[in-house]
C-alpha cells in the first residue's frame, strides 16, 4: 500500500512540475512577443491556472483521502463554494501580509496580487484538494504530529517549502538596487513583486 501511495505521489508532483514548465511554452502559442521578463503578469497568472487546473485533475483522479459520506449534489456543490471562498480568502490574507511586510500598498498592488494568488496556488490549492475544507483536519495536518498519511506529509513540506521559498526570493531584494545588473531591458530598475523582510 505505501509503495503505491509512494508511486503515485510521485507522479502526481512530476505533473505538477511539467504543468509549471508548461506554463512557460504555451502562452507564447497565444500571445505575440511573450516573455517571462516583459509580460509576467500574464506568466503569473498562467502558472497559477496550470497548476491549479492540475491539482483538481489529478486529486481527482488519484484520490488520495477517503470520500466523503455525503454524496448528494447540493453537498457537493457547498463544499466547492466553500474551496473556492477559501482560497480567495487565502489569497487576500496573503496579500495583506505581504502589503505589512513592506510590498508597496498602491504602485505594484496587481504585482503583489498576482504573488499572494500564485503562493496561494502552491500552498491552499492543494489543501484544499486533499483535506476539503475542513479547518479542523487543517489544524490537525499542520500541527507538530498531526500527519496520518504520506500525502499529508507532502503537504505539510510543500506548503511549509512555498513559504520559506517566498521569503528567501524576496529576502535580497531591498538590499542593492543601483547595481547595474539590475537593470531591466526598458531602462530602469526592478522592484520585484514583493520587498517583504
Amino acid at each position: 500500500m505505501k509503495d503505491t501511495d509512494i508511486k503515485r505521489l510521485l507522479y502526481t508532483n512530476l505533473l505538477c512540475v511539467f504543468s509549471i514548465s508548461l506554463s512557460f511554452f504555451i502562452p507564447s502559442f497565444f500571445l505575440d512577443n511573450f516573455s517571462i521578463l516583459e509580460t509576467h503578469l500574464t506568466w503569473l497568472c498562467t502558472c497559477s491556472a496550470l497548476v491549479t487546473g492540475v491539482n483538481l485533475l489529478l486529486y481527482l483522479v488519484v484520490k488520495p483521502n477517503v470520500p466523503s459520506r455525503r454524496s448528494s449534489l447540493s453537498h457537493k456543490v457547498t463544499r466547492v463554494l466553500k474551496c473556492c471562498m477559501y482560497f480567495l480568502m487565502s489569497c487576500v490574507f496573503l496579500h495583506i501580509i505581504f502589503v505589512l511586510y513592506g510590498a508597496p500598498l498602491i504602485e505594484l498592488v496587481l504585482e503583489t496580487f498576482l504573488f499572494a494568488v500564485i503562493l496561494s496556488t502552491f500552498t491552499t490549492v492543494p489543501c484544499l484538494c486533499l483535506l476539503g475544507p475542513n479547518l479542523k483536519a487543517w489544524l490537525r495536518v499542520f500541527s507538530r504530529n498531526g500527519v496520518t498519511s504520506i500525502w499529508e506529509n507532502s503537504l505539510q513540506i510543500t506548503t511549509i517549502s512555498s513559504f520559506i521559498g517566498a521569503w528567501l526570493g524576496a529576502f535580497p531584494i531591498p538590499l542593492d538596487w543601483e547595481r547595474p545588473w539590475q537593470v531591466t531591458p526598458e531602462g530602469h530598475l526592478t522592484e520585484g513583486i514583493v520587498l517583504w523582510v
